[in-house]
């Protein structure tokens, strides 16, 4: 895959996980209708000039976004249909990271924005990562979805 291709990722009354050191790619396309979306982003490995793009087109969905501790959200491009919003709690007091930029569309649905800490637990409590920690074991290494920086390479 090229670093310069759009990931798609596509759900329908079901859920999709992509967690860890996933891809490189700053691009990436959300279709869901009725489903729920993970979309893991605090990989060091994800090329682009400091700014990645989550075009959305969602329908009675939920999109959890894990990113870096300092990320900005930005949700100015999105367009809503009916309730939703952009679930931040913890929004950094000094934002310097990376542009999370989200367009597209959203009818009746909402964005869950997990940082740090809580997006490690978020990947930790997934079988996702119960196999990568089995796999870490047999490979003696770190397990990858804790933190996507420990991932070979």
């Amino acid at each position: 895959m090229n670093i310069n291709d759009t990931v798609k990722i596509h759900t329908d009354h079901g859920t999709t996980k992509r967690l860890g050191d996933w891809t490189h790619s700053a691009s990436f396309d959300v279709k869901a209708r009725y489903g729920s979306v993970v979309v893991d982003l605090r990989s060091p490995w994800i090329e682009g000039e400091n700014e990645i793009v989550v075009h959305a087109d969602l329908d009675h969905a939920m999109v959890k976004l894990l990113v870096p501790e300092d990320a900005v959200i930005d949700q100015s491009e999105l367009e809503w249909t009916g309730r939703g919003k952009v679930k931040d709690m913890a929004r950094p007091q000094q934002p310097a990271g990376r542009v999370i930029r989200l367009t597209g569309s959203s009818s009746k649905s909402e964005f869950r924005i997990h940082r740090g800490g809580i997006a490690v637990l978020s990947a930790l409590f997934s079988r996702e990562f119960f196999e990568d920690a089995k796999q870490a074991r047999k490979e003696g290494r770190t397990p990858t979805l804790l933190d996507p920086e420990n991932a070979p390479r």
